[in-house]
């Protein structure tokens, strides 16, 4: 059994995660937290919650699902929004191309080639359908568009798409949101939230779905003055996979501080580097292997359009290498193109210290000369005039002067254009921010924790599997267990689980089979800690504190047992300090 199908038969087993509507035969991509997989769901999303937002000083929001078409016109998704898909002509399966390609082949991120490239690969391997053995070869690799239509009110008049990406909510928001950080830059706005993409071929149970958690952060900087406190992380280590090692023999993942990758230009961003550096801390953190991890820079055939440098943090399960997060430094395309739709201001008023005088080129077009000349372009040349007056003065140096409008070139001589040189006194200007995104895709960072939190070792005698997850994570914090299911022990037991669950910890109660069957129970849903109440509690006012991974016991008063167990979950105690 390997090791993806060893954690989903234990994920459905225990309530982590199952496929979603198995009485109706199921719909591929789309899977239900149990009350484990939820609870340990939902420890992940405070935990970047409390680093990624609180501890940065950022906003959060919470944008709709189902947003109107034009939104996705202006971001490019309905242009660009793509995977490859290549139908067999034999049984009539579809597959995404890229996939069939590195799973029969040693060719590594097929997705950054041009699909006449996939086809001629296809083709070269005789590369067979993964459904019904057919040859693939000669059969068009085409775009297909994984946004999920839907309409907004009764009949079709207004259409819109469920959300692919939680990143456009924050965006064509930022009017309103830049008011929100007092126009201040930076600032930053997350949002962790379901995003929807109608995968091709859904695969790897939470790896590839259609319906999906993603946690993003979009911070808004001034290209020109803002600059990321590196020397926070500057020496954390990043195994850094560059996009020239990738295409270079021999190559692999080099260990460089933030500060070396930096001044290497390793990682071209200071601010994504940055971020690198935050999110390696947080890795740890939640459980994720530093042994099975890397960040892996996108070659430039993968590059997103709005990227002028993109990094994915990358962890290794079942021999894969599979994408959690991705760093991008956007620029200011996505305000670029929502201000260009839309029609609203997408930038923030930077005030000067002190007022400065300027050269500022005008024009004044003369509309009686431009109006006879040019009909109904006339106004359209006028803005042209401006643009241009604004983007290259040099241009009205000489006696003529062409612009260009919808592709047709209209000259107009320089003195009907009215062009002067002032000089304006300002107090600050507009400035279009600069994006850098770290986003996260929280299901895979679950898959990822219980994958690496995945143990099998061996307690006398008998082999035992249990989920090393640390104490924050865990979905439930201590197992409280009456050692009999009698003379009192059980009424005492479920006093001391209400206490416990009152002072803030999550709690399961289990009364069920032998003691030690109940402690591998546990044990198999990562709690790291339970309590058993046996006759000695009754006498004593003490109970038996058992550790997860050592398998160790103490025997603890039950006065301050709740204090105790939040020193352990919080770090402040150990376990052999008791």
């Amino acid at each position: 059994m390997s090791e993806g199908e060893r954690l989903t038969e234990l994920a459905k087993r225990r309530g982590f995660y199952f496929p979603a509507a198995e009485a109706y035969g199921g719909a591929a991509g789309f899977w239900t937290y149990g009350p484990q997989g939820a609870a340990l769901k939902d420890n992940v999303e405070e935990a970047w919650r409390d680093r990624f937002v609180v501890r940065e000083g950022h906003q959060e929001i919470s944008a709709p699902d189902v947003m109107p078409e034009p939104v996705f016109e202006a971001s490019g998704h309905l242009d660009t929004f793509d995977d490859m898909i290549i139908e067999c002509g034999e049984c009539g399966a579809t597959h995404r191309a890229d996939h069939v390609v590195e799973d029969n082949t040693d060719v590594e991120e097929a997705e950054s080639l041009p699909n006449e490239e996939v086809m001629e690969i296809i083709a070269e391997h005789d590369v067979g359908c993964p459904s019904c053995g057919a040859s693939l070869a000669g059969e068009p690799v085409d775009n297909f568009n994984l946004m999920f239509e839907t309409n907004i009110g009764p009949g079709t008049s207004s259409p819109g798409y469920l959300r692919p990406e939680t990143a456009q909510g924050i965006f064509v928001e930022f009017p309103q949101l830049s008011e929100y950080a007092r126009n201040q830059l930076p600032f930053g706005v997350a949002q962790i939230g379901k995003a929807y993409r109608n995968e091709i071929s859904p695969r790897k149970s939470l790896v590839r779905v259609r319906e999906f958690t993603q946690a993003e952060l979009e911070h808004f900087v001034d290209p020109e003055d803002d600059e990321p406190p590196l020397a926070e992380v500057a020496d954390v280590t990043l195994p850094l996979y560059s996009g020239e090692a990738q295409q270079a023999d021999g190559e692999g993942v080099r260990h460089l501080t933030v500060r070396e990758a930096v001044d290497e230009g390793v990682v071209a961003s200071d601010w994504v580097a940055y971020y690198l550096g935050v999110a390696k801390g947080w890795y740890e953190r939640i459980g994720v292997d530093m042994d099975r991890f890397r960040f892996r820079q996108h070659l430039p055939g993968e590059l997103s359009h709005y990227a002028s440098d993109c990094w994915d943090a990358e962890s290794e399960v079942d021999g894969d290498w599979i994408e959690v997060t991705g760093f991008a430094y956007r620029g200011s395309y996505d305000l670029d193109k929502h201000a260009a739709h839309s029609g609203e201001d997408y930038t923030v008023f930077k005030q000067y210290d002190e007022p400065v005088t300027v050269e500022r080129p005008t024009v004044d077009p003369d509309m009686s000369y431009l109006g006879p000349e040019f009909g109904g372009a006339a106004g359209d040349v006028a803005d042209a005039l401006e643009a241009l007056a604004e983007r290259e003065p040099g241009a009205f140096d000489a006696n003529e002067v062409t612009v260009e409008v919808d592709g047709e070139p209209y000259t107009v001589p320089v003195e009907q254009t009215n062009f002067a040189v002032e000089e304006v006194t300002e107090s600050g200007e507009h400035v279009r921010p600069h994006v850098v995104e770290p986003s996260f895709g929280v299901g895979r960072l679950v898959y990822t924790v219980l994958a690496h939190a995945y143990t099998v070792d061996e307690v006398d005698g008998e082999e035992r599997t249990y989920l090393d997850l640390p104490p924050e994570q865990a979905p439930t914090t201590v197992g409280v267990f009456p050692l009999m299911d009698k003379d009192g022990l059980d009424d005492y037991a479920r006093e001391i689980a209400e206490a416990l669950r009152t002072a803030g910890h999550a709690v399961t109660y289990d009364d069920s089979g032998a003691i030690g069957r109940r402690y591998r129970r546990q044990d198999e849903i990562g709690t790291p800690y339970c309590v058993t109440v046996d006759y000695e509690s009754l006498e004593e006012d003490t109970v038996t504190l058992r550790e997860r991974d050592s398998t160790d016991q103490r025997r603890v008063s039950i006065d301050g047992l709740a204090e105790t167990i939040e020193g352990l979950t919080e770090g402040d105690t150990t376990f052999d300090d008791l």
